[in-house]
């Protein structure tokens, strides 16, 4: 893990282009305004940063360095920035390749932000990101390279690796994702970075009734996939018969099971010194879990590295989910030690039930994050270990501060937003806990997302 240094909060900069012309007031609509622009850095969020008269555009479809010609999607006339895609590129970077996506571009399906960059460059932005956002928000230096995560039976590097899509449905009962900030649906037949057991599942060329959404799921284990579909409110939805999943509809009571089972088998081995162990989960319907086949067991050797967990350690799992992290803690602490997890969707509790049945010193609680760390039970005890996966949004200062306040020797922290994680960094150093090393992982081939797992010390 690299060691970053603190640094004071840098000053303001001006950028390529920049001019001192104060925008005016906001105006009329500027949507469809073509303009040749030179493009400047990354940001967060998979789009890069240009400037237009004194005004920031946000450009997606483009590189760092590249001029293009680019469509404003949103802003007004006076706005202080714009949003705008690149439609037709003047000057390429080498980096920029075809993507394979025949609907990865300007104005169409926006589940992919990096499909026209070459995979290692697309790592090297993303390490970008996350040491803007640590020196933007934390006050850091850190020095960071995102780790490539292979996927065996890819077409190619950064494809095939989704185990589990969220698909929309349109008016015409056809299943496809979104354009980005746009409620319009974009119909697939393929999506390439789907694995094959989800393309695969039957809902790409199948007609829905009455269905809004579905989530496709296909487990580790080897069992056909499971579609779990959200109908439109108040409406009974129509379900094409697919003879190669298992299929649920999700109620206000609970999951309806239409065929086959209603929750999706994981299977995650994880190597430890020289010895290996195989761990099984069940996972509810569309419940969560990492979604690229290698991140469960990426991220569980990068926990176990961060902790160093003891025998007879006591440790304490935050957002726990079906108890990935709490089934490692418990093989690495032993019968002396315990494990305490805390997950807020009781579903997932009773499947980590299940399958953590075999650890007699694991506890589970069913309730909200934020509540658990204020009960005198849980306060009362000694921890020497925490490990928390939060949502996007991150842990928060209420979080952050009740786990300082347990003391533990080791925090490991998981964390899908390098914003979030950046801001709950610099609350962790408010209350003595300075990060002592930082991964992280392209567990999102294709666009913007990254995974980090960050470690801090007293």
């Amino acid at each position: 893990m690299s060691t970053p240094a603190r640094r004071p909060a840098p000053a303001r900069r001006g950028g390529r282009g920049r001019s001192s012309r104060r925008p005016a007031p906001a105006g009329p609509d500027a949507r469809g305004t073509e303009l040749e622009l030179e493009v400047g850095p990354i940001a967060h969020g998979g789009h890069c940063v240009a400037r237009h008269e004194g005004r920031v555009v946000f450009v997606r479809h483009a590189l760092p360095g590249e001029r293009v010609l680019a469509r404003v999607t949103e802003g007004a006339e006076g706005a202080s920035f714009w949003r705008a895609d690149a439609v037709r590129v003047l000057s390429a970077d080498p980096d920029r390749v075809d993507p394979a996506c025949p609907v990865a571009g300007p104005g169409l399906c926006g589940g992919c932000d990096f499909q026209h960059v070459a995979p290692a460059r697309q790592r090297a932005l993303k390490a970008a990101v996350v040491t803007e956002q640590f020196r933007r928000l934390a006050g850091l230096d850190v020095a960071v390279e995102v780790e490539e995560a292979p996927v065996a039976d890819a077409d190619g590097e950064g494809l095939r690796w989704r185990t589990r899509t969220q698909f929309a449905v349109d008016a015409e009962g056809r299943a496809g994702l979104r354009a980005h900030r746009s409620h319009q649906v974009v119909p697939l037949t393929d999506c390439p970075i789907s694995t094959r057991a989800v393309t695969g599942s039957g809902v790409l060329g199948a007609r829905f009734g009455n269905v809004a959404t579905l989530e496709v799921a296909a487990g580790s284990d080897g069992a056909a996939p499971l579609v779990v579909v959200d109908p439109l409110p108040g409406t009974h939805a129509h379900v094409p018969k697919l003879s190669d999943a298992s299929v649920a509809v999700r109620t206000p009571e609970g999951l309806h099971r239409v065929s086959g089972r209603t929750w999706v088998g994981e299977r995650v081995t994880v190597r430890v010194g020289d010895t290996e162990r195989e761990h099984a989960f069940r996972v509810g319907g569309a419940g969560f879990w990492q979604v690229h086949p290698a991140a469960p067991r990426l991220l569980g050797e990068a926990v176990l590295a961060a902790l160093e967990p003891r025998a007879g350690e006591h440790a304490l799992d935050l957002y726990s989910g079906v108890g990935l992290f709490t089934a490692l803690l418990a093989d690495a602490v032993g019968t002396e030690g315990t494990v305490l997890a805390v997950e807020g969707e009781e579903r997932a509790v009773r499947d980590a039930r299940r399958s953590l049945h075999e650890h007699p010193r694991v506890e589970l609680w069913a309730g909200a994050v934020e509540e658990a760390l204020g009960d005198d039970e849980l306060t009362a005890r000694r921890t020497d270990l925490v490990v928390l996966d939060p949502p996007r949004s991150g842990a928060g200062r209420v979080v952050v501060e009740a786990i300082a306040a347990l003391a533990p020797r080791a925090v490991a922290y998981v964390a899908c937003d390098p914003a979030a994680l950046a801001r709950d960094t610099a609350s962790l150093a408010e209350h003595g806990y300075r990060l002592d090393g930082l991964r992280a992982f392209d567990l999102f081939p294709m666009t913007h997302h990254v995974e980090c797992v960050a470690r801090f010390v007293r």
